[in-house]
């Protein structure tokens, strides 16, 4: 797999042109909403919690996280059954992230939890690499608990924990026991585990254990893998390549969760 991996890191000298200009994200059909459980914002006890009920539909903003966007929107939506979410529109290889500042996890560990349904995946250029979550702070590793790639040789859009920027280099180490399903609501769980700086993650209440990653074991350079002392998640969308197909992205958010112990998917 490195070799294949090694590929996409020659591409990605290419990351930073974004050439593609915002369009209007009106056009793509509102979803049905997401399977909703308990409300895990009221009953409080996490780090942070957004379910976008209390805030009004239109640009997305909030005095709880920012916004980092480059060619890409945040826009409020109700659902069919009123229920609101995030609406995540991207062009060409652009971003738009929902930004939780100021995130100081006790122990440098923590759980994440959402809710999400992607419009589609990228079929071109090859390797075409995704982002969903990411992770940063104090220290050189830029973390990806959640992301996938485009895998030509297997004709499939996988999932993949990565990273990039640290000693480890450019990897995202996907498995093709986890594809990324395009048009429908998944609940998606990760764990940032500093004992071994591990990362697992859970897909509707089911383990995939295949994507768990670790100091020793991933995809990168052979060397360890150091999570740093995280300060920033970003939640949303980013493709990395130019000139990808589809050339725009939607997805739909809900239900944010980052908190001490797993909030689980009920």
């Amino acid at each position: 797999m490195r070799r294949l991996l090694s590929v996409v890191s020659s591409g990605l000298a290419l990351l930073l042109p974004l050439t593609a200009a915002p369009a209007a994200s009106a056009s793509a059909p509102p979803p049905p909403p997401p399977p909703h459980g308990p409300d895990t914002c009221a009953k409080g006890g996490t780090l942070f919690c957004e379910d976008f009920q209390s805030l009004p539909v239109g640009g997305a903003a909030s005095l709880k996280w920012g916004v980092d966007t480059k060619h890409g929107t945040l826009t409020v939506e109700r659902g069919a059954r009123g229920q609101k979410m995030l609406h995540v529109h991207t062009e060409g290889n652009g971003r738009a992230f929902l930004k939780v500042d100021d995130f100081a996890p006790p122990g440098n560990g923590f759980y994440g939890r959402l809710r999400l349904r992607v419009k589609a995946f990228p079929t071109a250029p090859d390797w075409a690499h995704y982002t969903l979550v990411e992770a940063t702070g104090a220290g050189p590793e830029i973390v990806r608990p959640l992301g996938g790639q485009w895998v030509p040789t297997l004709g499939k859009d996988l999932w993949g924990v990565g990273a990039d920027g640290g000693p480890t280099g450019d990897w995202t180490n996907w498995r093709e026991s986890a594809p990324s399903q395009a048009d429908v609501w998944q609940c998606v769980e990760w764990r940032m585990d500093p004992a071994d700086n591990a990362i697992s993650l859970w897909f509707d209440g089911v383990p995939k254990p295949d994507l768990t990653v670790s100091t020793r074991s991933h995809g990168g350079n052979d060397t360890d893998f150091v999570f740093p002392r995280f300060d920033t998640v970003k939640i949303g969308w980013q493709l990395y390549q130019p000139n990808p197909s589809p050339a725009a992205y939607d997805l739909w958010v809900d239900d944010i969760a980052l908190s001490t112990r797993r909030v689980g998917c009920a």
